[in-house]
């Protein structure tokens, strides 16, 4: 069985809810919110450690915040664990986000999560005050800034790509998904994320719901480059991922070399510790 680090999963039940019109569901059907269910997914599938997110997808603000005790209570319980907190750059949450970060010093803490998929954006003024206090905790506290990127919106890699540059000279900033969608994996892997690099951005990604080519050319471009190799990380973002399909991708892509030892292993070590 290959053993691997995960640099991106969730934790926590949310509520059923009636996305896109239709009745209320639970769409994420493995969630976890018991240690020991989620222990023995780690030990089914070979994981040895992973980072721990509180689950969100629904607008509904309070849920997922309210799971940052509990990523914080199953890494205080295990030493497999590390764990991001759930923070958002919405100006309707600011006072949950100030609580939030408030919680960044309790051990196990590595990151901060944040996405603009439920609202808010890089340019928003609205939502600037909390973006400021996001990443300068992260920087007082010496933590990952873990942004969730999809295709289109305020989630574009076009958009969190400001993020890099305005943040990436003092602020480790994952970028999840590597980039979101087609055209972000040409944009990424055509040249921004080693033109990130080589201006010394401390930008990393993972290749959870990466489209099939695209961790292929990733691993391609590192080997021809000589650069990136420490910057990708094995994510497998269950419940919403499927961990054997994403181990399976990251397998085909990086062989059973070097740099499938670092992507499966050294650099969550490095990152998250």
């Amino acid at each position: 069985m290959t053993r691997t680090h995960d640099a991106h999963r969730h934790l926590g039940r949310l509520p059923a809810y009636p996305f896109y019109g239709g009745p209320p569901v639970n769409p994420d059907t493995t969630a976890r919110e018991q240690i020991a269910d989620l222990l023995d997914d780690l030990d089914h599938e070979g994981t040895e450690r992973a980072l721990l997110l509180p689950n969100y997808g629904v607008p509904v603000a309070e849920a997922s915040f309210a799971l940052n005790d509990l990523v914080l209570e199953t890494t205080a319980k295990d030493d497999r664990f590390v764990c991001g907190l759930w923070t958002s750059p919405r100006s309707e949450d600011a006072a949950l986000t100030d609580a939030a970060l408030a919680l960044a010093g309790e051990p196990g803490v590595v990151a901060l999560k944040t996405s603009f998929l439920l609202g808010g954006g890089v340019d928003d003024p609205t939502s600037q005050p909390q973006i400021e206090r996001i990443f300068t905790t992260a920087r007082e506290r010496d933590l990952v800034v873990h942004v969730h990127t999809s295709p289109g919106a305020a989630s574009d890699i076009d958009e969190v790509g400001k993020l890099v540059d305005r943040y990436g000279d003092e602020v480790r900033i994952h970028l999840v998904h590597l980039g979101g969608g087609m055209s972000a994996h040409i944009k990424l892997i055509g040249g921004r994320f080693f033109d990130w690099i080589e201006a010394g951005k401390k930008v990393y990604t993972d290749t959870s719901w990466a489209i099939g080519f695209a961790p292929r050319w990733l691993a391609r471009e590192i080997e021809r480059r000589g650069v990136g190799g420490d910057r990708v990380l094995f994510a497998s973002d269950e419940p919403w991922g499927d961990h054997a399909g994403e181990l399976a991708r990251m397998r085909a892509a990086a062989g059973d070399g070097e740099l499938a030892r670092m992507f499966l292993h050294e650099n969550f070590s490095t990152l998250y510790g």
